[in-house]
């Protein structure tokens, strides 16, 4: 085990993958466009293929915070200052379904105004962090998500109501394990998620990233105590099929949100490995520690025409970023080319040209 206070310096050779990697990636691919395809012909409109259904789409500014430790100083977070952001809230399912089925939930943050070397294919000043409720992924690897994504292709085409069943069910049963277990088990989680208020939940990157010259995972922890206080409230959909969004919507109508913006550096490829995202990192040995604050004020959170904008022209994509912050690992690998197929698809499938903000002010209010 090396010093756990020195972190793992980031090098082009950090990653290894599988030989069949590429194929896996062709497999996961043809698997989530044929998911799609069967969501477009039933709603006469093509949606995302995960995180379909938006709880709440905002904007605000991501502020850099002065004097970080050279460690944490890397990439976007470098240099102090603030940038205007974009940010979704959304279920977990590919499908537009009632808030009855409470599964994992996402948080996908865009950041305007990011200068510096960006990937391959990537030419716009933005920089995209995709997070999920979760500390880990249910799978390690491409490999292990293509068996779960073969099952998930198949529930899409089940009733509504098996799909409230199966939640149901999972959330019972992840709750004995959390309460036996003190932690929920993760493929549970992934179906039944506790229906907690959307805003209230910290988000996970859960597969490493390159921090400049480091590997991390990154968070988004709430920070206002108006949050906090809802952190052990759930929420009860009954017969409100978008009780999530109406609970994200009533918050900002009145209060500002904040998410302090947190990286755990990875200090031992051993316990703490990038090729399997299914693994939890250590907190006790290397604790997510604070680089900005995400600052969204009160506004509409439900706009039609913001919601439209950001379900039919953006695009949330791990890709979207700085080299700096070049996606690590087998699961982040599928996420780069996976990402832009579905995305590529949803679009020609709408007619809608995909366009990367340039200014804040494209955002419809």
């Amino acid at each position: 085990m090396t010093d756990r206070a020195t972190p793992i310096r980031y090098h082009d050779n950090v990653e290894t993958p599988a030989p069949d990697e590429n194929h896996v990636i062709d497999e996961i691919i043809a698997s989530m466009t044929r998911e799609s395809e069967t969501t477009a012909a039933r709603y006469k409109h093509a949606v995302r293929a995960s995180h379909a259904k938006i709880s709440g789409i905002v904007v605000g500014e991501l502020q850099v915070l002065p004097n970080l430790p050279a460690e944490l100083a890397q990439g976007l977070f470098a240099t102090a200052g603030t940038h205007p952001a974009i940010v979704r809230f959304a279920q977990g399912p590919g499908e537009l379904l009632k808030d009855s089925v409470s599964t994992h939930r996402g948080m996908a943050i865009k950041v305007l105004g990011v200068a510096g070397e960006k990937l391959a294919g990537h030419a716009a000043d933005t920089q995209d962090f995709v997070l999920a409720t979760g500390p880990v992924f249910p799978n390690p690897d491409a490999k292990g998500f293509l068996g779960s994504m073969k099952q998930l292709e198949a529930g899409t085409k089940a009733p509504e109501a098996v799909k409230v069943a199966v939640s149901a069910t999972a959330r019972a049963a992840d709750s004995v394990v959390k309460a036996v277990t003190g932690k929920s088990a993760p493929l549970l989680d992934f179906f039944g998620h506790q229906p907690l208020h959307p805003l209230a939940e910290p988000y996970y990157s859960q597969a490493a990233l390159r921090y400049g010259d480091h590997i991390a995972k990154i968070a988004a922890f709430p920070a206002a105590p108006a949050q906090e206080a809802l952190a052990k409230e759930e929420l009860h959909p009954g017969d409100d099929p978008d009780t999530f969004r109406h609970a994200v919507a009533a918050f900002f109508r009145g209060q500002e949100v904040v998410f302090e913006i947190r990286v755990q550096l990875c200090l031992d490829l051993n316990d703490m490995p990038i090729e399997d995202a299914s693994k939890e990192w250590s907190e006790e040995a290397s604790p997510y520690r604070t680089v900005a604050r995400l600052v969204l004020p009160a506004q509409d959170s439900t706009s039609e025409t913001r919601r439209a904008y950001a379900d039919d022209v953006l695009s949330f994509r791990p890709a979207h970023s700085l080299a700096a912050h070049r996606p690590l690992g087998s699961l982040m690998r599928a996420r780069l080319k996976t990402y832009q197929a579905l995305s590529s698809f949803r679009h020609a499938r709408n007619g809608v040209p995909e366009t990367e903000p340039r200014a804040i002010e494209e955002v419809p209010a």
